[in-house]
């Protein structure tokens, strides 16, 4: 596969951009030895926590941009935004099946940069993804009425030894 997102590099700051957004480039083991070095210290539940709402908004953030941007709309933006993180290194995403209107989908990841920079780690890996489809579906809804809220989580991970990691989101209670 070859990439299939542009990447332009400001020759005065070396910032790199893709469609207007700053981006970072970094080697996969750089970031998993990170993120497993927060996750041990504040632990697996409250480092859940905190990167599922900064995941949500940032997803969000996305989606807004590159609505603009592509002059996409609606489900359309989300399915850029899987895309879009399976042409970066994250993993390959994509729908099992989704509804919109009923802010429901479930979501396949092969191949995740998550459980293969830590294959001798177990349990719900990925779940730093879970945020971020729960904002990328609450933008999709952004201007129904009332305003349908999701949340999601991680149901199944390839690192338990499933063919696949598996997102559900669902219509917040």
């Amino acid at each position: 596969m070859q990439a299939r997102v542009p990447i332009d590099v400001d020759p005065d700051t070396g910032v790199w951009m893709t469609d207007g957004l700053p981006m970072l480039y970094v080697p996969r083991h750089f970031f998993v030895n990170n993120h497993a070095a927060i996750e041990q210290a504040l632990g697996r539940e409250a480092y859940a926590r905190q990167l599922y709402g900064a995941g949500h908004a940032s997803a969000y953030t996305w989606c807004d941009a590159e609505a603009v941007t592509h002059g996409k709309q609606g489900l359309d933006v989300f399915s850029h935004y899987l895309d879009r993180l399976s042409s970066r290194g994250w993993g390959l995403f994509d729908f099992i099946e989704v509804d919109p209107e009923r802010a429901h989908a479930r979501i396949r990841l092969r191949h995740s940069s998550m459980v293969l920079g830590q294959p001798e780690a177990k349990g719900l890996l990925c779940y730093m993804f879970a945020g971020w489809f729960a904002g990328a579906m609450d933008w999709v809804n952004r201007e129904r009425r009332p305003v349908l809220r999701a949340v999601c989580e991680e149901s199944a991970c390839q690192a338990q030894g499933h063919a696949h990691c598996t997102f559900t989101v669902t219509l917040q209670k």
